[in-house]
């Protein structure tokens, strides 16, 4: 058996776990009920992933205190605001979760402190260990009380003692990890307390320590807790995070410090640590964009397995499973934390396991689908997987009669409803116009680190050959052979075209899919004209190709026209394009390119730019010509993707299963 080293089984504490792979912790945001408990979208959510074959399944994080971080409701489920109300359906959950061989943890919080939310956790006067500054807003945070400690400790035990009456076979604790209130009451820089919550290690685990102690006291020594934790912060200064490779000088915890922190908290009780690295004042790290390399945790959880006796379980970018199991072999972790990936595709283990791995829908890492949407909406759902998280309310509907479905454009919409069409029982059939399938993905994914990109047009191509849906290539079609066809419903997902305008010498002036399909030879210097998602990418990907590129923004800032945007990806972005040496023009009107030497006004000011070439990454517009030659000659017509209106990956797939799980 391929891969049999991470199907093998696992003991947290009492606990055996079947296989080596667990649903990391997500936001369950949008999977609470008024009263706290799981509402049917997060009992389907998280059975969903143990049908899947997931081992051990941690939910997202909870909270137990109601008296100190008040939060508005529904939010996360809360284990002790109607204790009865919560055991009735997280045992309605866990028996369902059970019936699959997993094992299930509840997450629980002692709150977010400097880091809270404000969209997501409602009005109150944020806190923290000591007077600092709030993470998001304009404020200063106000010390907790030891009362306020001890009550939110309690609370602990509370809402542990419920979790278990509700099935639940532990506790993760959320954490020392990310800079959330157990870890600011942990690091230093947070912590300038004087009593006995600070000022030594142990004072500032203190927090942490009474947590699980009273977690054991109440629910006893064998119902396991483990622990989120992460062993070095990343922190620059406040709201200044590191990229990878800089040299810098931590201010939060550095990997020594994490190190003792790890063998203190397995020594006060801690089951396994689920580790990582960051904070939210450098949130790149525990949320990792693309630009992120996979399995970008290894060597962080692999020194913190060296000084403990406890399971260790890995999470960020670890869906390549020749990374997993050999990660489990060289012996950095034990178990590997899936989060995204299981949104993307709830049956990836199972998959896995029985050898059909190309299967796998891929996460893209664009967060845009999960940890944006929480932060814009407080709703966790995938880009790629529409059904993610709204299992019950996106099943696909039956159909009386099959249709023969012409769809124009081998897009991700256009791929996306001939795969639901097909499951359907309809039959769809595919027109590309040219000679491969995916559409902006494959210009996108390009750049190496949208290496995911270029696989989720694969595991389409792969689709459309596992469903049977004919696929025409090299094929573009005109209105009369639309309306001759036979066809009961039409498609037409078109896509977009770049927009382009000239500068004078145009021969040298190229459109960013152009250079990024190789088409183009931008030469070692180039300016790219459009500080979007595109043009920021573009000017990464070449920069690290160590070209000289400088990057031109109409705009006052970069990346101000695409959103929403996950903040992670942005904030990354923004930073990673000047450190990668990327000259960046923001305020500027381009107004002309003769003799090698591109002209921008900035204000009053004239710049000239030597440069081989200018790239246009302006932005695209819709290409809809086909549909409007058609929309009163068809009666059953649809507009998709890009050709309906230029947007994202995410809405392009939305839209498309939105439409065809209804036809």
């Amino acid at each position: 058996m391929k891969y049999k080293n991470l199907f093998t089984p696992i003991q947290i504490g009492s606990v055996t776990i079947k296989n080596r792979f667990a649903l990391a912790p997500m936001g369950p945001l949008g999977l609470a009920d008024a009263d706290g408990g799981f509402n049917q979208r997060g009992i389907d959510y998280y059975t969903e992933r143990a049908k899947g074959g997931t081992g051990l399944i941690i939910t997202g994080v909870t909270f137990s205190d109601c008296k100190v971080e008040t939060t508005s409701m529904p939010n996360c489920p809360n284990s002790t605001y109607n204790a009865v109300h919560f055991v009735r359906t997280s045992k309605e959950m866990t028996e369902r979760v059970h019936a699959y061989g997993s094992k299930i943890f509840l997450m629980m919080s002692a709150g977010f402190g400097r880091v809270t939310i404000p969209t997501n956790l409602g009005e109150f006067p944020p806190v923290a260990p000591s007077e600092i500054p709030h993470r998001w807003l304009d404020k200063m945070c106000r010390p907790l009380t030891k009362e306020e400690i001890r009550s939110i400790v309690k609370s602990f035990g509370d809402g542990a003692h419920n979790a278990k009456r509700g099935g639940f076979d532990g506790i993760e604790v959320h954490a020392v990890h990310e800079g959330y209130l157990l870890d600011q009451f942990a690091i230093t820089m947070f912590n300038q307390r004087t009593d006995e919550y600070g000022g030594s290690l142990e004072n500032r685990l203190r927090f942490a320590k009474e947590v699980v102690e009273e977690i054991k006291s109440r629910c006893g020594d064998d119902f396991p807790v483990s622990l989120r934790f992460s062993l070095k912060s990343m922190i620059k200064d406040w709201r200044d995070g590191a990229l990878p490779g800089e040299d810098f000088d931590e201010k939060g915890r550095d990997i020594e410090e994490g190190l003792k922190a790890a063998k203190l908290l397995v020594q006060y009780g801690y089951d396994a640590l689920d580790t990582d690295v960051g904070t939210y004042d450098a949130w790149w790290w525990n949320h990792p964009p693309m630009y992120q390399e996979k399995g970008l945790y290894r060597k962080y959880c692999k020194m913190v397995k060296e000084v403990v006796d406890v399971p260790v379980l890995c999470a960020g970018r670890m869906d390549n499973p020749v990374m997993a199991s050999e990660s489990v072999k060289l012996g950095e972790c034990d178990i590997i934390n899936l989060g995204r990936p299981l949104l993307a595709d709830p049956d990836y283990v199972n998959k896995l396991r029985s050898g059909r791995g190309e299967e796998i829908r891929p996460c893209i890492s664009c967060q845009e689908g999960c940890m944006g949407r929480i932060q814009e909406y407080s709703m966790i759902n995938c880009a790629v997987n529409p059904r993610a998280a709204r299992e019950r309310y996106t099943a696909y509907e039956p159909i009386t009669a099959p249709k023969k479905v012409m769809i124009i454009g081998g897009g991700v919409a256009g791929c996306e409803a001939a795969r639901v069409l097909a499951i359907r029982g309809h039959k769809p059939e595919v027109f590309e116009k040219g000679n491969r399938l995916g559409g902006n993905l494959i210009p996108g994914g390009a750049p190496d680190f949208k290496e995911d990109d270029i696989a989720l047009a694969g595991w389409y191509e792969t689709q459309m050959k596992k469903l049977n849906v004919p696929v025409y290539m090299n094929t573009e079609v005109t209105k009369e052979e639309v309306l001759s066809g036979g066809y009961d419903t039409v498609i037409v997902a078109t896509g977009s075209k770049p927009k382009i305008f000239s500068l004078g010498e145009d021969e040298h002036v190229y459109t960013a899919v152009d250079v990024l399909l190789k088409k183009k030879d931008c030469g070692g210097t180039t300016a790219v004209i459009g500080g979007g998602l595109v043009g920021c990418e573009l000017a990464l990907w070449l920069a690290e190709q160590g070209k000289k590129v400088t990057l031109i923004e109409a705009l006052d800032k970069l990346l101000a026209v695409n959103g929403p945007l996950c903040h992670a990806n942005k904030d990354m972005l923004e930073r990673l394009v000047p450190y990668k040496g990327v000259d960046v023009l923001t305020g500027a009107c381009v107004t002309g390119y003769e003799d090698g030497t591109l002209t921008a006004s900035v204000g009053e000011e004239q710049k000239k730019i030597p440069c081989d070439s200018v790239i246009l990454a302006v932005g695209y517009k819709e290409e809809d010509s086909l549909y409007k030659e058609l929309e009163f000659d068809v009666p059953e017509i649809y507009l998709l993707g890009d050709a309906k209106k230029v947007s994202n990956i995410m809405y392009a797939i939305w839209d498309a299963f939105e439409v065809a799980n209804h036809i």
